[in-house]
């Protein structure tokens, strides 16, 4: 309540991307020291459903926080206390980047949304490594990699490999991200031949590597935007499963501007970028209930898309996510989201009388059209 009625307005006020980068500070500053992490710990913190196993790793919780947030793993190990079964990092890239030109992140509060078109501004994967050698946080840590800007789609690969090999050793799971709206061309590589080709080389990077350092190969993940039609879809489900990638991440942000109460005029003067938040969960869920569909449920999906409340998480469940991620409904929600999120879940799995949160997993996916 102290967040929506006294911090949000103040945050609010400022130009967001200011805001973002204050609020980040300002977490790690107040988390700086043992004592006050384990009094976060004990408020946030919350594992109503047991020990949950997605793609050979253990989760605490479904909820995680989405990439974006912490672009550069400096806040990691802070973000871990307030309550999130895993937090995913970047997207960062082989080099430093300072993406695109400022200001390039907007509110829409009418929609409980955001636009951004930030493009990958991140330190470069070294430098992340050596901040979440410094902030590993208390959960499962997924790093999330893309393509650097100054690198032509045909070059691609070798970009992304340089990546993945930086990170390897501080992530629990890779997640490729081919989605953003906001790097030219990146979405290019969501076409079946070039997902195919940069998807195998990465499996295979992985398996040399887990067996250069006698570990388990990292699980790799793919996430998706939420503008591909079915037959794009079936593609990706057809590539994703013969490279044998652990999960899909659905969705990334959307080009669409349809159905907004924000004014046309003020959506138009904000520009490109990505659009987050509440009305994308729809698009979500049915993306998400698509690749559960033509899985039969074997692909592990991370549900991502206007996750505000439990009953938002319920829908992605239900529809065939086994893990839940939110980026906006953090910003909109404040500190205790994710423990309100998973309390609220446990009541929801008791009341529609499931015995367990995998038992709910694409329950109504037959029904989401």
């Amino acid at each position: 309540m102290i967040y929506k009625s006294l911090l949000r307005p103040i945050l609010f006020q400022l130009p967001p991307e200011t805001a973002h980068e204050l609020a980040l500070k300002s977490l790690c500053s107040a988390l700086s020291f043992p004592s006050a992490k384990n009094i976060f710990a004990a408020r946030y913190q919350s594992s109503p459903f047991g020990e949950l196993k997605r793609f050979g790793l253990a989760f605490a919780n479904p909820v995680g926080l989405a990439a974006g947030f912490d672009k550069n793993g400096r806040a990691a190990d802070a973000l871990s206390s307030l309550g999130f079964g895993f937090v995913e990092v970047g997207t960062v890239t082989n080099l430093p980047q300072s993406g695109n030109e400022k200001p390039r992140l907007f509110r829409l509060p009418e929609d409980r949304a955001l636009i951004n078109r930030l493009g990958f501004n991140n330190c470069g994967a070294h430098e992340l490594v050596a901040n979440v050698n410094r902030h590993r946080p208390d959960c499962v840590l997924g790093v999330n990699i893309g393509k650097s800007r100054s690198v032509p789609i045909e070059a691609a690969i070798p970009d992304y490999l340089a990546t993945f090999e930086t990170v390897y050793d501080v992530a629990d799971y890779i997640a490729v991200n081919v989605s953003s709206p906001n790097t030219p061309s990146l979405r290019e590589l969501q076409r079946q031949d070039l997902l195919s080709e940069l998807l195998g080389a990465l499996q295979d990077r992985n398996r040399d590597l887990a067996l250069k350092k006698s570990v388990g190969m990292r699980p790799l993940l793919v996430k998706i935007a939420p503008d591909l039609s079915e037959s794009d879809l079936e593609s990706i489900i057809d590539v994703a499963t013969r490279a044998e990638v652990a999960g899909i991440v659905a969705t990334n942000t959307t080009l669409s501007r349809d159905g907004l109460r924000t004014s046309a005029g003020r959506v138009q003067a904000h520009g490109a970028g990505g659009l987050s938040g509440a009305p994308l969960r729809n698009r979500s869920n049915d993306v998400i209930s698509f690749i559960y569909r033509a899985t039969g449920g074997k692909l592990p999906i991370v549900g991502v898309g206007g996750v505000f409340t439990a009953a938002h998480a319920w829908e992605k469940i239900v529809a065939g996510a086994s893990l839940i991620q939110l980026y906006t409904g953090f910003i909109y929600e404040g500190p205790g989201v994710a423990k309100k999120i998973n309390e609220g879940l446990r009541r929801i799995i008791s009341k529609e009388g499931f015995a367990s949160l995998d038992e709910a997993v694409g329950s109504r996916a037959s029904l989401v059209t």
